[in-house]
């Protein structure tokens, strides 16, 4: 398999549908998403609503964000050479380490630990995706520096959610969240990424349909 330029998809591609990898992705979110309400049903069987909302929201957001990262870079920058895939097989094993611990956040006292791990390997591969993308993209080099210390910076917010806890630990997830939000604007302010809009619009739909399974 050859190794392709970074230098970002046509925006007018036809025919652009998901990838067999991104599916493969898709899978294991499912799996999280399954975990996140079987947590969910567990605590409102035992009349902990409130919690249970909070708790399910929490680990939506996780699962979310790390599906979110990668199919907004794949929809710009997926070249599906060697280097790609196995970065985002990387990514694909910190998806199923988030899976595995989703159960540890509803615990009595929430467990993030293996939550956190999981981001950093996915965060890892995501700066490295990155910022090869700023290296092989000449026209959208600051847009990806700014979107890999941005993701880099986030994670480094996310590691404060481990020395907190109760409702500190909640007030700190928010903000960490919210500047998950703000990365693309502030990244993006300047300069977008080549996304395919068809391609982005199937790959919610898909998220829709695993968040009903």
């Amino acid at each position: 398999m050859s190794i392709r330029r970074m230098e970002g998809r046509d925006i007018n591609e036809r025919h652009r549908t998901s990838t067999t990898l991104e599916l493969l992705f898709d899978l294991i979110i499912v799996v999280a998403v399954a975990q996140a309400a079987g947590g969910l049903h567990h605590m409102l069987a035992e009349g902990m609503y409130a919690t249970g909302a909070v708790r399910y929201m929490m680990a939506f957001w996780c699962v979310f964000i790390g599906w979110m990262n990668f199919s907004w870079f794949a929809s710009a920058y997926d070249t599906d050479d060697a280097p790609y895939r196995i970065t985002t097989a990387v990514q694909m094993l910190g998806a199923m380490i988030l899976a595995a611990g989703i159960g540890d956040i509803f615990l009595h006292t929430p467990d993030l630990t293996t939550a956190f791990i999981s981001f950093v390997i996915m965060r890892l591969a995501m700066v490295t995706q990155w910022l090869r993308a700023a290296r092989q993209h000449e026209a959208g080099r600051a847009t990806c520096i700014r979107y890999a210390v941005g993701t880099a910076l986030a994670q480094a917010l996310w590691s404060a959610t481990l020395f907190s806890g109760g409702a500190a630990q909640t007030a700190v997830f928010v903000v960490a969240a919210m500047v998950e939000l703000a990365v693309p604007y502030i990244a993006e302010r300047k300069g977008g990424t080549p996304w395919h809009p068809h391609h982005i619009a199937e790959r919610y739909g898909l998220l829709v349909m695993a968040a009903y399974r």
